[in-house]
């Protein structure tokens, strides 16, 4: 790893705390914590890597638990390096994966296209958007998808379209395992610009200010929607809201949010996870799944 830390581009750390990486605030250290330049430093790592060597893609460290003993091999993050956001033609972008998904949000309302203000209410970054199908008010990552680009371990990059994916709620099932998104274009219906789109937004980031815990550490959404019903609507049935483990809370706000109340351990995060999953399928019958990423080695 000597000589290759010499050669990038990009910035390594070694046993990086990712509490400082994650929306949760919890979390061990990265072995090895990349942040690539640019997407042609990224390949160039990914080409001397050691195959053995285990990568995780990082974007805003929303939607993810990274336990207390952190995660070994490598923390690919892509914030920094990976951040184009680029107008093709009228309703036509090109966006990286380290694009903020409010970001791109912003876009459309500035250029008047309708369909892409949903994105103001995923607190990530693109790429974890498009592994999840990532959504909000409504609105999914891949229903504008027209293509993408993915890089393999070796660091070779190829263009993907759409169809090659299998896209559920909150699911992505890709054609070839062991390829990550770095970038994608979308196509929006053009719309007229002005005051509709800027209103749509303001609304919709109004209800999310009115309904979420913006104020304290989260992931977002805990457990994904059940068909026909609402995890939170089930978690408050269950009488959950307000539960503690340590630090960790089911939020008195919204009962689909964990929140870090100051002192959390990932481990009283997934402890309070457990415990919500038990009761409401003991009460209300439901297994509620995860929506979060959980990774790591416990401590």
């Amino acid at each position: 790893m000597n000589a290759l830390r010499q050669e990038i581009r990009g910035r390594v750390r070694r046993d990086e705390p990712l509490a400082l990486h994650t929306s949760w605030r919890v979390g061990g250290p990265a072995a090895l914590f990349f942040e690539p330049a640019d997407p042609a430093d990224l390949a160039a790592f990914l080409a001397d890597l050691p195959a053995t060597t285990p990568v995780f893609w990082l974007g805003l460290g929303s939607n993810l638990l990274v336990r207390d003993g952190g995660i070994d091999g490598v923390v690919i993050a892509t914030q920094r390096g990976l951040g184009a956001l680029d107008v093709l033609a009228p309703g036509r972008i090109r966006a990286q994966a380290g694009v903020p998904c409010a970001k791109l949000a912003r876009l459309c309302e500035r250029e008047g296209w309708a369909g892409g203000a949903f994105f103001a209410g995923i607190p990530g970054t693109l790429g974890g958007a498009l592994a999840m199908n990532a959504g909000a008010f409504g609105g999914e990552t891949w229903r504008q998808v027209a293509r993408v680009e993915v890089m393999d371990r070796q660091g070779r990059t190829r263009w993907r379209v759409a169809a090659e994916y299998e896209v559920g709620y909150r699911q992505v099932r890709p054609p070839v395992d062991g390829e990550a998104f770095v970038a994608a274009e979308w196509h929006f219906d053009i719309d007229s610009p002005g005051e509709t789109g800027r209103a749509r937004i303001r609304e919709l980031l109004a209800r999310r200010a009115a309904t979420q815990p913006l104020g304290q550490p989260s992931c977002g959404s805990v457990f994904r929607n059940p068909p026909g019903d609402h995890a939170a609507r089930l978690i408050e049935a269950a009488g959950l809201k307000g539960e503690c483990i340590g630090d960790a809370q089911v939020s008195p706000k919204h009962a689909n949010f964990i929140v870090n109340r100051g002192q959390a351990r990932a481990a009283d995060i997934e402890a309070l996870i457990g415990r919500v999953q038990e009761r409401v399928l003991a009460s209300q019958g439901v297994a509620l799944i995860p929506e979060v990423r959980i990774v790591g080695r416990a401590s």
